[in-house]
């Protein structure tokens, strides 16, 4: 034995949930199963994820601290519907061009993307 003391390793998790309208909800966790099960089961008063029930987790990534997990959370908040879509995929390159591009419109405080599109 080495005499050093191993911590636990505890993940947190930025994930996007598809709603049942079609919008997307991006939130983060340290208890992915256990939070989606709450947005299921409508144990969240006051989420956007309430009344469009039932949730599908589109997306999820494990970071190794809360505020790391946090920061994503909020930088994807700020994306485009195509932008959260292309991440959904894995398509970095997607990603990378929307980032670049002028035409599209960001949202920089929503929760979600409605299926018309941004600022619709």
């Amino acid at each position: 034995m080495n005499g050093r003391h191993r911590t636990p390793l505890i993940a947190f998790w930025t994930y996007i949930l598809q709603c049942a309208d079609g919008s997307y909800y991006t939130g983060h966790t340290d208890e992915l199963e256990r939070r989606i099960g709450q947005h299921q089961a409508g144990e969240i008063s006051g989420c956007y994820t309430l009344d469009k029930r039932p949730v599908r987790l589109a997306w999820s990534q494990d970071f190794p601290s809360r505020e790391e997990a946090l920061a994503a959370e909020q930088q994807i908040k700020g994306w485009s519907r195509a932008k959260k879509e292309a991440l959904m995929r894995g398509d970095w390159g997607g990603i990378s061009r929307l980032a670049r591009s002028k035409s599209v419109r960001t949202s920089t405080s929503s929760v979600r993307t409605d299926l018309k599109g941004e600022g619709s």
